[in-house]
């Protein structure tokens, strides 16, 4: 088994479409995406925010099922302290103890990353686009545009909590904040089994 690779894809609108009264419309905004391991976006987006990636505990059985790019500079509505009995939200990080050696990912932003903190960025393409997953490639069908490139990420199979696939930059960052080992959101390296898959 191997780590599978994925690639986020975007394709440009086009706005030859009759409009109506103003054909000459000018092109909306782009599309939101969010690369998960970077606190930056690539040339062709523009950064709406960055922050950490955060979502249920890897072993609760409830709770939510995705991962949200929570910000840095959160502004705080109304809230008690006193601990209530509902949803939690806790940090991700990495969970990389079989891949210390390994060279799946670069290591050109951390030198190390098992344990720390997932970083995010919230991006808007430049242009106006469609934007999609392309998982199990690393280059995107022809027409289309590589946002970023990277590996599927998601629970331990093992575990009771879930989430989604998610497509962590192959050059991830390690926040330097976020090395204490507190588990949460784990993500951990996906691989294709053998047997139904082509």
């Amino acid at each position: 088994m191997s780590a599978q690779a994925e690639v986020g894809c975007s394709q440009s609108l086009a706005f030859g479409l009759d409009y109506g009264v103003n054909p000459t419309r000018e092109p909306g905004p782009g599309s939101l995406y969010t690369r998960w391991g970077r606190t930056t976006c690539p040339t062709n987006s523009s950064l709406v925010y960055d922050g950490v990636a955060g979502g249920q505990w890897y072993d609760h059985t409830g709770g939510g099922s995705n991962l949200l790019c929570l910000p840095n500079d959160p502004i705080w509505a109304n809230y008690t302290t006193k601990v209530e009995e509902g949803g939690h939200i806790y940090g991700s990080e990495y969970q990389l103890q079989d891949y210390d050696t390994n060279t799946i990912f670069s290591f050109a932003n951390a030198k190390s990353l098992h344990d720390h903190n997932v970083p995010c960025a919230v991006c808007l393409t430049r242009q106006p686009a469609v934007v999609m997953t392309l998982p199990a490639r690393t280059q995107c069908y022809a027409g289309w545009t590589a946002e970023y490139s990277g590996y599927l990420m998601a629970n331990y199979y093992g575990h009771k909590g879930r989430h989604e696939y998610e497509c962590v930059d192959y050059a991830p960052e390690a926040d330097p904040a976020g090395y204490r080992n507190e588990d949460g959101a784990v993500l951990y390296f996906v691989q294709a089994a053998c047997g139904s898959l082509p």
